[in-house]
Parts: structure tokens; sequence; C-alpha cells
């Protein structure tokens, strides 16, 4: 009514109301009444923003691939945006003109700039590889553009989903890949095979080292058994010799005692024949008659009969003729008994 009409905006748009070419108010989230004729409204929106994009590049040696990837950016000067793009709105909030698709289009050129001069210092399989050195060079590069500078824009982050050969290029990669993992199991297998013949390798000869060791352990203990054999056949022979020491020591000793006793007795023998000599020395000379007669069997009448027969019969060559009656023989029986 009159031109007059009211606008309102959320917090998330930065709101410019200019009013006879000069700035009238201006900040986030605004709501006002203006008058139309001599108004314009400028609303951008400060809330970050994210695209993706696609680029078909060429590496060092060559070879197509895809890089696929997603930016994110915020608008962080409103008002140097507002002097280089045009966001003016009616009075229903509605872009006049489609500059916000321009923003995309600028940050795509600046990202595409940077892609193509990395990949093309890279190979194939170093761009496969080096995603995230991509990555990191895109975003600085767009980061510090003069084009992106000049809109008072920020890129918050740039991040790439993948680089992708045409696909006869992925078969070969896929079948030069397969083919080296077939050759790193084959590698595999051999290493492992190897492994289990030096495994069985070190068995067997540890267990040759054990049976050596067994062996040389029994020959010890033979050695061993020799040993205490001579030693126990030496101690015997010691013993043997120490017990046939013993008896010939006691054998001396007992030849010394036989030669002590036999001396002895020579000398008793002696002592008694020298005794027996002094005793019958008296009796050496006289007549054995004279001996008889002072013996103590001298005065035995039957002795003294004797006497005479035996006298009788020494001197019977002087005798002519001599008469022995029985009866006195029988008297000297009788009377010896």
């Amino acid at each position: 009514m009159l031109g007059i009409n009211y606008i309102k905006f959320d917090s998330m748009n930065y709101v410019i109301h200019y009013q006879k070419g000069k700035i009238n108010k201006e900040g986030r989230g605004l709501s006002f009444f203006y008058f139309s004729p001599n108004s314009s409204i400028v609303s951008i929106p400060i809330q970050s923003n994210d695209f993706q994009f696609v680029f078909n590049e060429t590496t060092k040696d060559y070879q197509e691939v895809t890089l696929q990837g997603q930016i994110t950016y915020k608008i962080d000067n409103p008002k140097q945006l507002a002097e280089t793009l045009d966001f003016t709105v009616n009075k229903k909030g509605q872009y006049v003109k489609n500059d916000y698709e321009k923003i995309q289009q600028r940050i795509i050129n600046e990202a595409q700039t940077a892609s193509s001069s990395i990949l093309q210092r890279l190979s194939l399989k170093e761009a496969l590889r080096q995603l995230e050195e991509i990555e990191t060079e895109i975003f600085k590069n767009v980061q510090q553009s003069k084009t992106v500078k000049m809109l008072g824009l920020e890129v918050l982050s740039v991040n790439v989903l993948g680089v992708t050969p045409n696909p006869e290029m992925a078969r070969a990669l896929e079948a030069q890949t397969r083919e080296s993992l077939q050759k790193e199991a084959d590698q595999a297998i051999y290493e492992r095979r190897n492994f289990a013949v030096e495994q069985e390798r070190i068995i067997k000869e540890s267990e040759l080292n054990t049976e050596i060791a067994v062996e040389e352990k029994q020959k010890q203990i033979v050695e061993k058994k020799m040993e205490t054999d001579v030693v126990k056949q030496t101690n015997e022979e010691k013993l043997k010799e120490m017990e046939m020491t013993s008896s010939i020591s006691l054998e001396e000793q007992k030849k010394e005692l036989i030669d002590i006793q036999v001396t002895n007795e020579k000398k008793e023998a002696d002592v008694k024949e020298y005794v027996l000599n002094a005793n019958l020395k008296p009796y050496k000379e006289l007549d054995w008659k004279t001996l008889m007669a002072i013996s103590n069997n001298g005065n035995d009448p039957s002795n003294n009969i004797a006497l005479a027969f035996r006298e009788l019969a020494e001197n019977a060559d002087k005798i002519g003729n001599l008469n022995i009656s029985p009866e006195l023989l029988n008297a000297i029986i009788k009377t010896k008994k």
C-alpha cells in the first residue's frame, strides 16, 4: 500500500538495505518496513555450503583420469561479495538474478586449475595412491586464490573422494595388480615352503645333535664306568697287596715268634740238660748196683732176689749147677704180691 512493504529475514542471511543508493541498515536476520520505489535490499546467505565436483584430467604419463570430490565454503565478507555479485531480492525475498551459482562455478574453476596442475606432475599410479597430497594441494591453492579472496569467501575444506582411470586402464591395472598379487602369493607360498623345509632341517639337525649328545653322554658314562672299574680294580689290588703284606708281616711275626719259641725251648732244654747233668753228675761214676742199693727200692726183697738172679746169670759160666725149686719161686712171687 502506497509502496510501503515489510520484509523479514532469518539469522543465516546478512541483509543490506540500500535507500537512494546508500546503506540505510545492515545486519543478520533483519526485519523492517521499507519504501520500495527508492529501496534496494540485498540478502547474502552466510551459512556453509557444499557442492560436488568431477574433473577429467590427464596425468604425466598421458593417462585420462576422473577426479571426484567435494568443496565446503562459506561467505566470510558479505559486503565484499555484495559489491562483486548481485544478491538483490524482491519484496517476496526471491533473488532477482541467479548470481549465487557463479560462486560455485568460480570456486570450481580454481579447484580444476589446481587439480590439473597437480595431476600433470604425477603418473597414473602416483595419482591413484596420493589422494591426500592432491587434496591438500587443491585446498591450499583454492584457499589462496585471488578470486576467492576477491569474493570474500572462505574455503573450509576440500575432500578428494577418488581418482578413477578409464575402464580399459582400470582393467589393465587390475590385471597387473592381480598378477602382482598372484606373484606375491606364489612368493609367499615359496617362502612358506622354504620356511617349512628350513624348519624341518633345523628339527632334524636338532635331533641329530640330540643323538650326538646322547651318544657323547653314553660314551662319557662308559668311560666313567671304566674309570670306576679301574679304580675299583686298583683298590681291590691294593687291598689284596695290603692283605698279602699283612699276611707276610703276620707270617714273619709268627716265624719270629716260632724262632723265639724254639730258642726259648732250646734254652729251656739246655737249662734242663744242665740241671739234669748237674743232678746226675754225682751218680755218673757210681756202679749200678750201688745205685740200686741206694734207691728207694733197694730195701725191696724181690729186687734183691732179682739182682741176685741177675748176678747168677752173669756168672753162669762160673757156676756148675744151680737148683731153684718151685717152692722158692712161688714164695718169691707171693712175697712180691
